[in-house]
């Protein structure tokens, strides 16, 4: 019966694994070859697995060398492309590109969280997880396939349907940031004041009024407080944008 019973958990395994080998292929583009790579990336810490030294098994380190690879590939194709741009454009280019925002999206347009090992529900992660498991793929990739297939996959995957070069030189990444540069730069006093808040649901959420000069220009709430500072600058950024602009 145990003899039974091993090879039907043997045959469940297998047919696991045939389905994530198939779902792999389809996102990747190529057949992996060592498919535990991806099964780590896709390991959240919460697990708890061990390998056989005792050293975790989760995407962390995987994140860390894939973020490492897509900031290479996308250099050099911003050196390519850009012939023009000093270091300081190429920097603030590849930042828009790989920013958290932009890789969240793209682990979400992959639907990455459904390969997610987890003792956590999904609904209980922050947004950051699609972009983690992003990156922690692009890891898996260059230790299966090397740098060539990892810099397809950069290519077909973030550089051939996201990336335009003269749009992302219009893109803000962060409101905040550009309101903070032009206050400092004109000389203006900036105050984030941020404070705790409660929607009718019960949900806590964070205020924040953000003046300038002593004026109150922007109000938001949001679900954390950096959320709530991005949005109460976006809204001042349209308040004064035509002077921010300016050249």
């Amino acid at each position: 019966m145990g003899f039974i019973n091993k090879i039907l958990f043997s045959k469940s395994r297998s047919h696991e694994d045939g389905i994530f080998f198939s779902d792999l292929k389809k996102i990747l583009g190529f057949d992996p070859i060592n498919t535990d790579y991806y099964k780590k990336a896709f390991t959240h810490r919460s697990s708890n697995k061990l390998d056989e030294k005792g050293n975790p098994i989760n995407y962390e380190r995987l994140e860390f060398l894939g973020d490492a690879m897509l900031g290479s590939v996308i250099a050099a194709h911003l050196f390519s492309k850009a012939p023009g741009g000093d270091e300081g454009y190429l920097t603030k280019m590849r930042s828009k590109i790989v920013s958290r925002e932009h890789l969240n999206e793209l682990g979400r347009d992959l639907n990455l969280a459904k390969f997610i090992e987890s003792k956590i529900p999904l609904a209980h992660f922050g947004e950051n997880i699609h972009g983690n498991v992003f990156e922690a793929l692009i890891g898996a990739i260059y230790l299966d396939r090397g740098y060539l297939f990892c810099e397809k996959f950069i290519h077909t995957r973030v550089i051939i349907p996201y990336v335009d070069i003269a749009k992302l030189e219009g893109k803000v990444i962060s409101y905040k940031s550009l309101l903070i540069e032009w206050c400092q730069k004109e000389k203006k006093h900036f105050h984030y004041d941020v404070f705790e808040d409660n929607a009718l649901d019960g949900q806590r959420l964070y205020g924040v009024k953000l003046s300038i000069n002593g004026k109150v220009i922007a109000k938001a709430r949001a679900t954390s407080k950096k959320k709530a500072e991005e949005k109460a600058s976006q809204r001042a950024y349209f308040a004064f944008q035509e002077k921010i602009n300016r050249k």
